[in-house]
């Protein structure tokens, strides 16, 4: 029920409870509209209800501004006001949280906050509670670093189970990285350290910029189209975030976990982490660490030759004991035999087996030497000089096919080269000056393009396909037109 009472009838609104009406009907006031009753809030009641309507819909928010009006006091909390170009809001960061910022606040500075909006109750003035407080650039980065981590992670490319197992025996290494950074000369020079017989195929990329991630892609692709490495290592040296910032690239990911082979990540520092990190079959801090972690020590293969030949040494020394209580065993027998005790009624048979013992032993030295020079000879066969002279050979035969190989490659860097400069050549400025055209330039080297960049009686330089000539500008015609 709506009740209307008129404003000549009734002027003192005192006189409304007298009237015996239900309290919940409300009450207005005729031909203005205004509630007869109107809730009534104190100051502090309404900065309570909207600084709670605040943190419930504005909580967690992030923003970027410029620092104005910082002020650092004593009680170690930050009050500051954040502004762009059209608007400004009060901010104030208290000390848990102060002390966490990594670099110091200063006026002017963007930085990227993240905070509630709440409303600070006795002044009744909006402001920022700031929970954390990054450089603008940086803290960009950062969340989409965070933002593809949690996509990708979600999608399962950081998954245990997806990842290969590295090879047991590395015999090539496939390296993709920049040919000039100092991550493959770090590489380079563990790997001659530890195992100077594993084979290194660096496929070249850059390792930073807008070019990187097509790049790093295609190595990758190619790496896995010819097939000729164990193993691959994506890694480069140090850097800022943003020097990094390609190996944080989508693309770059997907194709780290689509690749055939096993891909060990070593980017930056041990501090750095990106997102090939994660996606990549196995994590490497450094490219030294990468470098010791995929190769083999070579004192490992000489601890086996050592074992090897003291097994060697044993075997003969056995045998030479064999040998030698086989000989004392048929001494004792002869001695047992002596005819001294059937002399007398045996002597021509004792002749006799005397000539058949002499022939017999005669036999059997000729064949216990024959058996004898056998195992020398076996054993000369099985010599370490001799394996280590056929190894030698194996290594000159390495070292000649790389001298080749070497040779080779440089014969066909310098045909790219002289390819490439005579294209160069042929685009040259100097070869269109070699046809009869000049380059002017003003005193400062400026090449003058504009009969309007110069004035009459100034001093111009006409450089020729040989020499120079000094000119002075006598006279001006713009109207003249030019020959494009």
């Amino acid at each position: 029920m709506r009740i209307e009472i008129l404003r000549s009838d009734y002027n003192d609104v005192a006189l409304l409870p007298q009237l015996e009406i239900d309290t919940n009907t409300p009450l207005f006031l005729a031909a203005s509209g205004i509630p007869v009753n109107p809730p009534v809030f104190t100051v502090s009641t309404l900065n309570r209800q909207v600084k709670a309507l605040l943190e419930q819909n504005w909580s967690q928010i992030w923003l970027s501004g410029e620092i104005s009006n910082l002020a650092t006091p004593a009680s170690g909390h930050l009050y500051f006001t954040l502004k762009d170009d059209r608007s400004q809001i009060r901010c104030a960061m208290f000390r848990s949280r102060a002390t966490r910022v990594t670099f110091r606040p200063e006026h002017g500075m963007q930085v990227l906050v993240r905070a509630n909006l709440t409303l600070y109750e006795p002044r009744g003035d909006i402001q920022m509670v700031v929970e954390s407080m990054q450089l603008a650039g940086d803290g960009l980065l950062q969340q989409r670093f965070e933002a593809l981590k949690m996509q990708l992670a979600a999608e399962g490319l950081f998954a245990t189970e997806a990842k290969q197992p590295l090879p047991d025996t590395i015999r090539r290494l496939g390296v993709i990285t920049s040919p000039s950074g100092a991550a493959i000369r770090d590489v380079l020079s563990v790997l001659k350290r530890r195992d100077p017989t594993l084979e290194v195929v660096i496929y070249p990329s850059p390792v930073q910029g807008s070019e990187a991630v097509p790049q790093l892609i295609r190595m990758i692709r190619t790496a896995d189209e010819r097939d000729e490495v164990d193993c691959l290592l994506l890694t480069r040296g140090g850097g800022s975030l943003e020097d990094l910032w390609c190996f944080n690239d989508e693309r770059l990911a997907r194709a780290v976990y689509a690749a055939r082979l096993p891909i060990v990540s070593a980017v930056g520092h041990e501090v750095d982490t990106t997102i090939s990190d994660y996606v990549a079959d196995l994590r490497a801090p450094t490219p030294s660490a990468a470098a010791e972690l995929l190769s083999t020590d070579s004192s490992h293969h000489r601890r086996q030759l050592a074992q090897q030949k003291q097994r060697l040494q044993q075997a003969w020394q056995q045998h030479r004991r064999h040998q030698s209580s086989a000989i004392a065993l048929l001494a004792a027998r002869l001695r047992a035999c002596d005819p001294k005790a059937q002399l007398a009624t045996h002597s021509q048979r004792l002749d006799e087996l005397a000539l058949r013992l002499t022939r017999a032993a005669d036999g059997q030295q000729r064949s216990k030497l024959h058996a004898l020079a056998q195992l020398q000879q076996r054993l000369a066969s099985q010599h370490p000089d001799r394996q280590l002279a056929i190894l030698r050979q194996r290594v000159a035969d390495l070292q000649h096919r790389l001298t080749r190989a070497s040779r080779a490659g440089i014969d066909n860097a310098r045909l790219r080269q002289r390819a490439q400069t005579q294209a160069l050549d042929a685009v040259s400025p100097l070869a269109v000056l070699s046809r009869g055209y000049s380059i002017l330039q003003d005193p400062q080297g400026h090449t003058i393009k504009d009969s309007d960049q110069v004035e009459i009686g100034e001093r111009l330089e006409a450089r020729l396909h040989r020499g120079t000539l000094a000119l002075a500008v006598t006279a001006i015609d713009p109207t003249k037109e030019s020959l494009e």
